[in-house]
């Protein structure tokens, strides 16, 4: 395959990352934020929303993955995807009409509409665009276009937390869902009109239940243990990072008594710096590896976050905060290149489905539960709008940063798929 990727084709990686990240962004915080403003200030009913987002996001995009192998086709499913994910991603906001009624029907109506949003969200993005990418991709360019895309996942942050204090103080969160649920629909389809599947990937005749069956055995991990080493480790990482946050605009917003508009700015700019160095970040970790650079932010991403928790003064947390943002972003580029490196030939849909069990299912029911649990237990208790609630501290960042150097342990046994490299160089 060329190392050379044609405008058109990285023009469309760029517009469908975009799109998918702001709906993903809004549904990572803001309909945490949502929940616990409009419905119930009751951090472990985020937990469970999140738990059960996970859930559905991981079952989706290991079958909807093994489909998308089977048909040969990732872009029909951008194309029905972001159509439906735009669509569901501004009803999630009816749920809040139920509160008035009943908090718990409200609350399981909010994580109704938010495992429908992600079934789509999940067959378009986790699905088919992460095998996408792989299709198109050698390991010489690889981590270069990996970091485009967690270019285009720091812009679409940028512009979630950019606009969406804003928008929310100006005319709140019903009108918020529905204009960045419009972006993401008109930002996706063009991307997905734009993309252009790899010649070499062709349908496969074999069913959905015999290409799942083929990889769902001992002989296929034993094949496969460098991937599924870095998959645990990513794992490690996932589940110690949610376990802080699902809930860090709730932490300023309650805790540091940031107003909702000084945080999403204080984010921004966190972001803004992370996405500065996102590309010289993708070319270091294809010059000198990617378990180098994973090891070494672990490690930085751990002091960091620890220092976060430690601040109070807003100078003090834009600098640590921008240190744990930017570590976050090398070991997110270094584990996404190293584990599609790994990917077996024709199964690069199915095993975006195990990456997404991986580092989205396995981290994202414990990490906020635990989140959760910790802001009850050693949170405070407040009553917030009428509602008695509990405001989350810094001990969630301080159980995430200790959690969070285990992820070394796995790396260190997973080996580099350094002799392709030298095959291809």
């Amino acid at each position: 395959m060329s190392e050379k990727l044609s405008i058109k084709i990285r023009l469309s990686v760029v517009l469908i990352t975009l799109a998918g990240q702001l709906a993903w962004g809004i549904e990572n915080q803001y309909f945490n934020i949502f929940m616990y403003n409009k419905i119930a200030p009751i951090p472990i009913y985020i937990s469970f929303m999140v738990a059960a987002s996970a859930i559905t996001a991981t079952i989706t995009s290991i079958i909807m993955g093994a489909v998308s192998d089977i048909r040969g086709n990732r872009r029909i499913f951008f194309i029905a995807g972001f159509i439906f994910w735009a669509i569901t991603t501004a009803l999630f906001s009816l749920s809040g009409f139920v509160a008035s009624f009943n908090v718990i029907l409200a609350v399981i109506v909010a994580i109704l509409f938010d495992c429908l949003m992600t079934f789509f969200g999940s067959t378009a993005y986790d699905a088919a665009f992460n095998a996408y990418v792989t299709d198109i991709t050698t390991l010489k360019n690889r981590g270069r276009l990996l970091s485009i895309v967690q270019i285009m996942t720091l812009l679409s942050i940028l512009i979630i937390y950019g606009i969406s204090g804003f928008i929310i103080a100006e005319w709140d969160y019903y009108v918020y869902f529905f204009i960045v649920a419009l972006l993401v629909g008109v930002i996706g389809l063009g991307g997905a009109l734009l993309a252009r599947d790899s010649p070499k990937l062709k349908p496969l005749n074999i069913s959905i239940y015999n290409h799942l069956k083929s990889t769902l055995n001992m002989d296929t991990f034993r094949a496969n243990r460098d991937f599924f080493l870095v998959l645990t480790g990513a794992a490690v990482w996932g589940l110690a990072f949610n376990i802080f946050f699902p809930f860090v605009m709730i932490y300023m917003e309650h805790y540091l008594h940031l107003d909702i508009i000084t945080s999403s700015i204080l984010i921004l700019f966190l972001f803004v710096f992370a996405m500065i160095f996102a590309y010289p970040m993708g070319m270091l970790i294809d010059k000198i590896g990617r378990k180098k650079v994973g090891i070494v932010s672990v490690a930085f991403e751990s002091g960091s976050l620890i220092l976060f928790a430690l601040s109070s003064e807003l100078f003090f947390l834009i600098i640590t905060g921008t240190v744990w943002v930017l570590f976050m972003t090398t070991f997110t580029i270094s584990a996404n290149t190293w584990t599609k490196d790994l990917y077996p030939e024709n199964k690069h849909g199915q095993f975006s489905g195990y990456f997404i069990l991986f580092t989205v299912l396995l981290p994202m029911i414990p990490g906020p539960l635990i989140g959760g649990w910790l802001s009850q237990e050693f949170g405070i208790y407040a009553i917030l709008d009428g509602q008695p609630g509990y405001i989350p501290t810094p001990i969630i960042f301080i159980a995430s940063a200790l959690m969070i150097l285990l992820t070394i342990v796995p790396l260190i046994f997973a080996k580099e798929s350094n002799q392709k490299i030298k095959n291809q160089e």
